[in-house]
């Protein structure tokens, strides 16, 4: 059987993405095993179809932990028997591409965004201009290039005229019937729930806006899940007394567990800014797991969400990121029975279109030919 190495940054218990590519590389016979690093808060690593192994790093941040990371995984790659090797960002890609052109393998290469252009590196030139040395090295000699919407495709294949291949993020059906219940989860059951999740809630993606809102709003609970950088200063603000009770946090879940609090919510927020490209061409995850649990949803009306929700008719956006006005919004979603019989229906609608099992076929084509 043939062997793949998949890397990624990332955690790998809650990367959604990474786990889809695995298994579709087992489905086509692969022997998988997958690489990344451990964060002090990483759950143990779950049962899977596939092999997974995380480094422990002395540094967890800057220059040192990136380096060390990719040297790592370079020698790991190198001295590791592998018939293809999958890279996940712009983060593992130089020891990725460097081993594949030692040991004369295949590589195929998942940017998850627009890597360059993140806020983390807006602001720090230095930094920004190294990976995007990285990138101009490695990326036109680069076979096989994907990425999550066509926004992004485009951006890249106007940059390197090279082509890429567009593999949306989307959820994979879900099996409804087993699904806690609030009473189970620790959640109110006389409240509208609005929901904000993700791993990555960090800064100018509306958090902090979207718990501002809270204090225009009665019966109804901000219900954060997930983990990210702006979440101390969030639970610091819902201190305050016109906050107290309307704000809950739970940390990071695993995949399986996360879907439980999607489902039992009765609006999913989604509001990063369009600050920078990457935020502008976002597709994040989240909308489709909020459009798999048939929840309405509320959004900043960025290109490629935006496309989503009015092609399917599946909730709002927002005209400004004013808390009393996304306070409105909010308040309307969540208590205007008409709308949300219609959001219910065309939800169901977008589940049928857009689900894993029919995204996973473009992926399937592409690596076919390695299998």
């Amino acid at each position: 059987m043939k062997r793949a190495i998949v890397s990624v940054i990332n955690d790998l218990v809650t990367d959604q993405r990474v786990d889809k590519t695995c298994n579709t590389l087992v489905k086509l016979g692969f022997v998988v095993l997958l690489v990344g690093r451990r964060k002090k808060n990483s759950y143990s690593l779950p049962q899977r179809n596939y092999r997974m192994f995380r480094f422990n790093m002395i540094f967890q941040k800057g220059f040192l932990f990136y380096g060390f990371f990719n040297i790592r995984l370079f020698f790991l790659l190198l001295f590791t028997k592998a018939d293809l090797l999958f890279a996940n960002d712009l983060d593992t890609l130089l020891p990725n591409y460097l081993a594949s052109r030692t040991k004369r393998i295949p590589l195929v290469y998942d940017s998850h965004e627009y890597f360059t252009e993140v806020p983390e590196l807006i602001g720090r030139p230095l930094v920004q201009k190294t990976w995007k040395r990285i990138e101009r090295y490695v990326f036109p000699k680069l076979t096989d290039i994907i990425t999550v919407n066509r926004s992004i495709a485009d951006l890249y294949q106007s940059e390197y005229h090279k082509e890429l291949t567009v593999v949306r993020n989307i959820s994979p059906l879900h099996a409804t019937a087993n699904i806690k219940s609030r009473k189970e989860l620790g959640l109110p059951e006389d409240k509208h729930i609005i929901l904000l999740q993700g791993a990555g809630i960090n800064m100018q993606r509306g958090a902090e806006e979207a718990l501002e809102a809270m204090q225009f709003i009665d019966d109804t609970i901000l219900l954060i899940v997930g983990d990210g950088d702006v979440i101390p200063s969030l639970k610091e603000t819902a201190q305050q007394p016109e906050y107290r009770g309307k704000v809950m946090f739970v940390v990071k879940q695993p995949m399986a567990q996360l879907f439980h609090y999607t489902a039992n919510a009765d609006l999913g927020l989604t509001l990063d800014k369009d600050t920078n490209i990457n935020y502008r061409y976002s597709l994040p995850n989240k909308l489709f797991d909020y459009i798999h649990a048939g929840i309405p949803i509320l959004a900043s009306p960025l290109i490629e969400i935006k496309r989503i929700i009015d092609e399917y008719q599946i909730g709002c956006t927002i005209d400004s990121h004013q808390p009393q006005h996304i306070a409105e919004k909010m308040h309307f979603m969540v208590s205007n029975t008409t709308a949300r019989i219609v959001w219910k229906k065309n939800l169901k609608h977008a589940a049928e279109k857009l689900n894993w099992e029919a995204e996973e076929r473009t992926l399937l084509n592409l690596l076919q030919k390695y299998a």
